[in-house]
């Protein structure tokens, strides 16, 4: 039998053993649960191409999309206390953090980067949903914070990409310090006449929503995005209410003035590019002069009105 067991035996495994299968090849939509092969899913910008519904992207592949010829700066991020209240419930906060390191490749759950968008230079802060659902602890705070600061620096427009389930619990009132610090910097942002956008996209709730996420400039979406500060099964609770369709959706709230414009994520690029250079237009450069209405305007005399620096 050895002539089998050595010779004929292997030919035959080889013959009926299945070819070895990279993983995750395909992905389900989360809403219409229809599988997507990964390829076609990164061409589209991870949206489902049946039925649009836009799945979280990483951070690094929404920068890529965002600046011109996907070339941008990350800056280097302050360093804060890694466990300030030793905090612990079924496990330890600094074995939670350890984890969220791991799987994402990040210190924290935010980017800041700059770059040129369609030429025009702009910093941006880009949360990552995967780092403990974009949980708001003092290392989001502070890189909310130096964005700001960069901008201004810079004389650059300042854009955030939202997508957080609120304040980091671990961190107790540490974390919702950050609320006041992240608004107190988009105030100073607005101060230098400097334009800042927010684009909230799913899901944007908690203290992110209750702070710096709802105070932009422009407030942009991207379709569908689940938007707001408590969850509806609580509110209902609450008030005691049921709640309209399409509550605390991305269409909903634009449609009752919460938000200026819905974009498609594929859109997204060329709309951002545009309302930067409307609001970056002409910035530096005095405006006409305008006539007096007291005076004759041929007779030379007038009223300046400088632009916003």
């Amino acid at each position: 039998m050895s002539w089998l067991s050595n010779l004929s035996l292997p030919k035959i495994r080889d013959l009926v053993r299945k070819a070895d299968t990279p993983e995750n090849l395909w992905d389900k939509c989360p809403q219409c649960e229809q599988m997507v092969f990964h390829r076609d899913l990164e061409a589209a910008m991870h949206v489902c191409p049946h039925c649009g519904f836009h799945m979280r992207i990483e951070p690094q592949a929404r920068l890529a999309n965002l600046y011109d010829n996907g070339e941008y700066t990350r800056i280097e991020l302050p360093e804060v206390a890694a466990d300030p209240l030793r905090f612990r419930d079924r496990k330890r906060y600094s074995e939670r953090l350890r984890e969220a390191q791991s799987k994402t490749g990040e210190k924290d759950a935010i980017i800041v980067a700059h770059g040129e968008i369609d030429g025009i230079h702009a910093v941006s802060a880009v949360f990552n949903f995967d780092f403990m659902g974009g949980s708001m602890g003092a290392a989001v705070g502070e890189a909310v914070v130096a964005g700001a600061r960069l901008a201004i620096l810079q004389e650059s427009p300042y854009i955030i990409f939202t997508a957080s389930g609120g304040a980091r619990m671990q961190e107790g009132i540490l974390s919702l310090m950050q609320m006041a610090r992240t608004t107190a910097a988009i105030s100073e942002l607005k101060e230098a006449r400097l334009p800042y956008i927010a684009v909230l996209t799913n899901p944007t709730t908690g203290g992110v929503t209750a702070s710096f996420a709802m105070i932009g400039d422009i407030a942009i979406s991207e379709p569908g995005a689940i938007i707001g500060f408590a969850g509806q099964r609580v509110i209902e609770e609450t008030i005691r209410e049921t709640l309209p369709e399409g509550f605390q959706r991305a269409e909903y709230l634009l449609d009752h003035g919460m938000l200026d414009m819905v974009v498609p994520r594929a859109e997204m690029r060329d709309r951002l590019a545009a309302v930067l250079r409307l609001l970056m237009a002409g910035r530096g450069e005095p405006a006409p002069a305008l006539p007096s209405p007291a005076n004759d305007p041929e007779e030379g005399s007038g009223t300046r009105v400088q632009a916003d620096q």
